[in-house]
Formats: structure tokens, C-alpha cells, sequence
């Protein structure tokens, strides 16, 4: 861990959420959570609550952004471009999956604070941005209405996927990379199927080009 004397609110968040979200497997995502990985870093406690000073949204907010973080640094652009799309969003997803598999209590616990209704912006928002990294990690550049379809079917197909894998007592969470699997083979076949409907909308009779050429001829 980084030398936090002089660390900045943010540096000091950053710096702690893993070791809150693993105290938040048996004392919640509360006051607790943050003294005990205060103290084990060795950081005044009033700094490190004012550092978590949103409360539990902001120590789920925290741990998040660090299992974002962390799962980009897993792979190296070269091993994600080695990869066909469907492997490098399943490879992120697993990746998401392992760096939490040491705090399922804690992330069930965490789920259930954002299932809370006036907590679901929030964790609309939260789900956006995990989605949002893993296409940005699989190279995804699309600006268009893509980007918004394709973050929006990967954030339900990951909260689905999590929901599997909190209940999962299969070896090897064997049942839930099954049910990504089937999950991602979704995804993959929509996409075929939206631009093969692209493709054939390109090439249909347009009633406003048609008017259009009514009023104006070509000549």
C-alpha cells in the first residue's frame, strides 16, 4: 500500500476500499468497516471517515471503481486483441468475478444496500460504469447508439451473472461461467442480428428521399 502520510481524501478512499469491503463481510458497510482498514493502514480514523463521508454508498462506490481498476490491470491490450470479442467480454467479466470471489458476503451485502429504492440511481449508475469499463477494456469505440445498447445489455447481463454467482456452490463456480456463457452467446447473437437489420435498413426505399427528390430533381 502506498505511503498515505500525505495522500489526498481521494488517494486515502482509493487506498482503503479493498480492506473495507473485506471487513464489510462481518461488520457491514459501516463506521466499523472503515476504523478496522484505518487502522491497518495506519490512517487517523476521523481522515478515513471523512474519506467515506458519503457512508456506505461511497464505500461500495469505492470498492467498485478498485474492482474496475483491477480488472483492466489483469490483461495487457496484447493478450485482449489476441482474443475474438465474445472471449475478451467473458475473460472481463470472469476477471470481475475472481476479484470479489473472496467477498461474496460482502458484495451480497453490498447489493442489498443498492436494491434499497432510494439507492437504485445509484446502482443504475454503478452498473453503467462496470459495463462501460469491460467494453472500453474489449477496445469498443463506438459512439453512436451502440454505445449506449451495448452498455446497457452487458450491465443486465452482469447483475444477472452476480445474482448467479452469490448462490453459486458449484466447483469452480462451474454453474455460473455456464450461465455467462449462455448470457454472452445472447449478447453476441443480438449484435449479429442488429447489424444484419442495419445492413438491410441501409438498402430499403426511403419516403424522405424520395419526397426529397419529388421537390428536388436531380438534373
Amino acid at each position: 500500500m502506498m505511503d498515505l502520510a500525505d495522500a489526498t481524501l481521494d488517494e486515502i478512499r482509493s487506498a482503503l476500499a479493498p480492506a473495507v469491503a473485506a471487513n464489510a463481510a462481518f461488520d457491514g458497510w459501516n463506521a466499523r468497516a472503515v476504523d478496522a482498514a484505518a487502522d491497518a493502514a495506519g490512517v487517523d480514523r476521523d481522515v478515513a471517515h471523512l474519506a467515506f463521508s458519503g457512508g456506505p454508498l461511497a464505500m461500495i462506490d469505492a470498492w467498485f471503481a478498485h474492482v474496475d481498476a483491477a480488472m483492466r490491470a489483469r490483461f495487457t491490450p496484447e493478450q485482449l486483441a489476441a482474443m475474438k470479442i465474445r472471449e475478451r467480454i467473458t475473460a472481463l467479466v470472469e476477471a470481475r468475478l475472481d476479484l470479489v470471489a473472496a467477498h461474496r458476503d460482502a458484495l451480497g451485502r453490498a447489493l442489498a444496500i443498492l436494491a434499497m429504492p432510494q439507492n437504485v440511481a445509484r446502482a443504475a449508475r454503478l452498473g453503467w460504469r462496470a459495463a462501460d469499463a469491460m467494453w472500453r477494456a474489449a477496445g469498443d469505440t463506438a459512439t453512436d447508439y451502440n454505445h449506449y445498447t451495448k452498455r446497457a445489455i452487458l450491465a443486465g447481463v452482469y447483475g444477472a451473472t452476480v445474482t448467479v454467482f452469490l448462490n453459486d456452490e458449484s466447483e469452480g463456480h462451474a454453474d455460473t461461467s455456464a450461465f455467462l456463457a449462455r448470457r454472452i452467446e445472447g449478447i453476441m447473437r443480438f449484435e449479429k442480428t442488429k447489424a444484419q437489420f442495419l445492413v438491410r435498413a441501409a438498402h430499403r426505399p426511403s419516403l424522405s428521399r424520395f419526397i426529397g427528390r419529388l421537390r428536388y430533381p436531380v438534373v
